[in-house]
C-alpha cells in the first residue's frame, strides 16, 4: 500500500485530489495539510467526502510528516511550493508539485512571470508532467511538475500538427475559455457569484502566466523558439476548460487526413479523446473527468486550421492529471482511478 500525503488539502485542487483517490485501491491517503482548517475532518470541511475519507487536517510540520507518506502532492501556491519540496526531496520522497514552481526550466524566465527562485537547483530535475509527452521521464522522476489547467488543453491540441510539421509555430493564437473554479477557493471580487454570472469576460489579456509554460513545450515540439499570443477568458460556470487554437497551415490538408494525424498521434493514449471530424468537443461531456477532448476544422478560405480542445480544469488540468502521473511513478496502471465517465448534464 502507497501512503499519500496532500499539502494544502482544502483548495479545490486538494479535494479533488481526495475524491479521485477513494478510487485507488492501491494508495491510501495518510496525511492531508490545511493551516486553516487543522483540527478538523476534511470531510466535515468539504461534506460531498463523507463516509469515503476519515482524515483529519494537520498544520504544516514537515519533519513529523514526511515520515507518514511515500508520495507528497503539494497544492499550495506559487513560491509556497519552493520552500517545501526540497525538504521532502531530501528526505526521499517522490512529489508531484501543482504549483508552477517547477514547470519553467529556465529560472530567469520563470523569475520575469512570477517572482525569484529560491531552489533553481531543482529546476533541472523536475519532470514536466504531461504523459502524453514525457511518459517515461515521469515513470522515472522523483518530481513532476503537473503543468497548468490551460497549458494542458493547448499543448494537447496542437502537439500532433507541431511534431508533423504541418502548421506555421508563429501563428499560434490561443483563445481560452474557463470556469471561476480555475481561481481557487479564497474570496476574490473578480469571481464572486455577482461578479461572474451572467457575464463574460477577458483577463490577463497576452499577460497570463501560463503563457511561458506554453511557449516552453511548444518550441520543444518543433526545436524552435516560439511566442503565442494567448487571451484567457472567465466563463460563468464552476469548472470546465475549452480552448480555441488558431494556426496557418504549412500545406494544404483535408478533415480526414487531420483526423488521422491525430488518431495516430494519440491511438494509445487512454485519456485523450477525438471528434469525428465534423463534432467539436464541449466542456458538458468532460466534466468531472480526467478526458482531454479533441476536434479540428481546416478552414480552406484562410488557411488556417482550427482546434478545440476541452477539459475539467480540476481533473485532466490539475488533479486528475496528478493522480496519472502519481500511478506512473509508483509503477501503478496509468488510469487507476480515472476512467470514471464524465458528469452529464
Amino acid at each position: 500500500m502507497i501512503r499519500i500525503g496532500i499539502v494544502g488539502a482544502s483548495g479545490y485542487t486538494g479535494v479533488e485530489l481526495a475524491r479521485l483517490l477513494c478510487s485507488c485501491p492501491d494508495v491510501k491517503l495518510k496525511v492531508a495539510t490545511s493551516r486553516q482548517y487543522k483540527g478538523k475532518k476534511l470531510a466535515d470541511v468539504y461534506p460531498s467526502l463523507a463516509g469515503m475519507v476519515d482524515i483529519v487536517c494537520e498544520d504544516l510540520q514537515m519533519e513529523k510528516l514526511a515520515e507518514r507518506a511515500d508520495l507528497f502532492f503539494t497544492a499550495v501556491p506559487h513560491q509556497t511550493a519552493m520552500a517545501i519540496v526540497p525538504d521532502l526531496l531530501r528526505v526521499g520522497k517522490k512529489v508531484v508539485d501543482l504549483s508552477a514552481d517547477f514547470r519553467i526550466h529556465d529560472a530567469a524566465v520563470y523569475e520575469k512571470w512570477y517572482q525569484k527562485h529560491t531552489a533553481q537547483e531543482y529546476l533541472a530535475k523536475a519532470i514536466y508532467g504531461l504523459p502524453e509527452l514525457h511518459r517515461q521521464q515521469i515513470a522515472a522522476a522523483q518530481l513532476v511538475a503537473n503543468p497548468g489547467c490551460y497549458p494542458t488543453s493547448v499543448i494537447l491540441g496542437v502537439a500532433p500538427l507541431l511534431q508533423a510539421g504541418v502548421v506555421e509555430p508563429e501563428t499560434l493564437i490561443v483563445d481560452s475559455k474557463s470556469g471561476a473554479s480555475g481561481a481557487g477557493r479564497l474570496a476574490q471580487t473578480g469571481t464572486l457569484f455577482c461578479e461572474v454570472t451572467e457575464g463574460f469576460k477577458a483577463y490577463k489579456v497576452a499577460a497570463h502566466r501560463h503563457t511561458p509554460e506554453m511557449e516552453q513545450e511548444i518550441s520543444a515540439l518543433c526545436n524552435k523558439s516560439v511566442a503565442i499570443s494567448f487571451t484567457p477568458h472567465l466563463l460563468p460556470m464552476s469548472r470546465g476548460i475549452l480552448s480555441t487554437i488558431y494556426a496557418t497551415m504549412s500545406k494544404s490538408m483535408t478533415d480526414d487526413e487531420v483526423y488521422e494525424l491525430y488518431r495516430n498521434f494519440y491511438k494509445n493514449e487512454p485519456f485523450v479523446r477525438l471528434c469525428e471530424p465534423g463534432a467539436f468537443p464541449a466542456t458538458q461531456f468532460v466534466r468531472g473527468s480526467n478526458y482531454c477532448d479533441l476536434g479540428f476544422k481546416f478552414d480552406s478560405r484562410t488557411g488556417r486550421i482550427v482546434v478545440l480542445a476541452a477539459i475539467d480544469n480540476l481533473v485532466k488540468g490539475a488533479a486528475g492529471q496528478a493522480v496519472q502521473n502519481m500511478n506512473l511513478m509508483c509503477g501503478l496502471p496509468e488510469t487507476r482511478g480515472l476512467l470514471g465517465v464524465p458528469l452529464f448534464p
